[in-house]
């Protein structure tokens, strides 16, 4: 269970995005070979526009794992009546490897926040076996990370990060 220092819970992921869970696999959110992904650090939406690498440790041979990555606070966070907005969806990633080797069932869709500051969060759920036809979001606004995870039968998250990205300015990018 989540204590009060954890950051998805003061960031608001676990409520607004997940339910509280007790992280039993490691995740690391890698852009350009040299950005990690740590809760709660901003990044330029410039820098995150190719998909990430996402590595899983913590699984073996015979499990596989959906990632989710969503913006739940979508058009802005003071307001977000179109939380959460899906920006990519991996399934049957092997438990050994990353989610490279996983079969891309949402294309990656690349930050682009307009008002304030939005969180962007990976989601890891371990499948209970090998995913033969799966509930694909037919739109992008207006999912919900728990309600797929139920119609996909995924049970609670077994790991989950986020970043903050802001709008980019040409005086942020110099």
């Amino acid at each position: 269970m989540a204590r009060l220092s954890d950051p998805l819970l003061v960031g608001r992921v676990i409520g607004d995005v997940i339910d509280s869970f007790t992280p039993s696999v490691t995740m690391s959110v890698t852009y350009n070979s040299n950005k990690q992904v740590y809760n709660g650090h901003e990044f330029f939406p410039s820098s995150v526009t190719q998909k990430p690498k996402v590595e899983v440790n913590g699984g073996d041979m015979r499990s596989f794992f959906t990632l989710v990555m969503t913006d739940p606070d979508v058009p802005g966070p003071s307001d977000p009546y179109l939380r959460e907005h899906l920006h990519w969806v991996v399934t049957d990633i092997p438990g050994t490897t990353d989610a490279t080797f996983g079969k891309e069932v949402v294309s990656y869709e690349m930050p682009r926040p307009n008002i304030g500051i939005h969180r962007f969060v990976f989601v890891l759920f371990k499948q209970n076996r090998r995913q033969t036809l799966m509930n694909t979001p037919t739109t992008r606004d207006g999912f919900s990370t728990r309600k797929f995870a139920e119609e996909n039968d995924l049970g609670l998250p077994v790991a989950a990060v986020y970043f903050n990205a802001q709008r980019e300015t040409a005086a942020r990018r110099r």
